[in-house]
């Protein structure tokens, strides 16, 4: 496959998931902000940072604000991590690999983004924020689906996938820390009784309620949730079960190429030396310097996988 091909399938499907996970990120935010008392500047800076949207939000805003950090992060243009912009971006990706996806991808992509367009060209109510949100979410599945009915198992596939579960991982820790540490009072709060109310946020915002339920009962233990998002393999947005299916598919093209190279034995790294510890390993490494440390990894993996597979060649 051409690299400048695999690059377009990696990031049409990572700005897919971007903008699905930005949607969560907002929720996330609207159910905390709606649980704390007096002012939530703060808890939207904090949402701003886990989206890695502050300093541009800065730049063109005197003060953080509800209604502006949403919008921001929702529809504004010079927001390149936007809904909006991630649609955008997506979409010129699967405009480029129009050979290389089936029609039914692309129809759902190409609708995704028109839809998503004329929901976002006026600044979203309040009102009508939760109908909107569950939307972009919904939209963002059908091409989800469209790709796992129609698309061939090959290279093509594997290159999806490697974009949708390492930008999922990233999303995933970013949202646990948005909770774990920016939220919190202070760190010496990390592993304590927090309020129950918040960690059902936390689970809800990444689908991940109902399967927590089956899995823990009806109690809402920080230590339990931490371990079901960071380390079960059977939860669909955990870090270990995107490690596994990013490591999974790079095998895949190991195997095709006949080749193994550096991105894969750094897939490998992440899953067995940060994603098979025991949840008090985790708590005693420092589960905010844990995330942190995921975080850098999966981006150093990313680089490594345009330098591999020659994206701009």
């Amino acid at each position: 496959m051409l690299g400048k091909t695999a690059n377009g399938l990696f990031w049409m499907f990572r700005y897919l998931e971007r903008a699905e996970n930005t949607a969560r990120l907002i929720e996330t935010g609207q159910r905390i902000a709606l649980t704390r008392l007096g002012s939530t500047e703060d808890e939207w800076r904090s949402v701003l940072q886990t989206a890695a949207a502050c300093d541009g939000y800065d730049a063109r805003h005197d003060a953080v604000t509800k209604d502006a950090a949403i919008d921001w992060m929702l529809r504004n243009k010079d927001n390149p991590a936007s809904v909006m912009s991630s649609l955008a971006a997506a979409r010129q990706n699967a405009r480029m690999v129009r050979t290389a996806i089936t029609h039914e991808v692309w129809e759902a992509t190409n609708g995704a983004y028109m839809n998503v367009r004329d929901l976002l060209a006026r600044k979203v109510s309040e009102r009508d924020l939760p109908s909107v949100l569950g939307t972009i979410r919904s939209r963002t599945a059908l091409v989800r689906g469209a790709t796992h009915g129609t698309m061939l198992r090959n290279d093509i596939y594997d290159f999806a996938r490697i974009g949708t579960f390492l930008e999922r991982a990233d999303n995933t820790a970013r949202i646990l820390d948005v909770k774990y540490y920016v939220l919190l009072p202070s760190v010496m709060a990390v592993g304590s009784e927090v309020d129950n109310v918040q960690w059902e946020t936390i689970l809800r915002s990444v689908s991940a309620r109902g399967g927590f339920r089956m899995a823990y009962g009806s109690t809402s233990d920080p230590r339990d949730i931490a371990r079901f998002l960071i380390l079960d393999k059977r939860m669909p947005r955990s870090l270990a079960f995107c490690a596994r299916k990013m490591r999974d598919n790079m095998g895949y093209l190991a195997a095709d190429y006949g080749k193994r190279p550096r991105s894969f034995s750094m897939a490998d790294h992440i899953e067995r030396h940060y994603l098979s510890y025991d949840i008090d390993s985790v708590f005693d490494y420092g589960l905010h310097q844990f995330i942190q440390r995921v975080i850098a990894l999966l981006d150093e993996l990313a680089r490594q996988i345009e330098i591999d597979y020659r994206f701009y060649e």
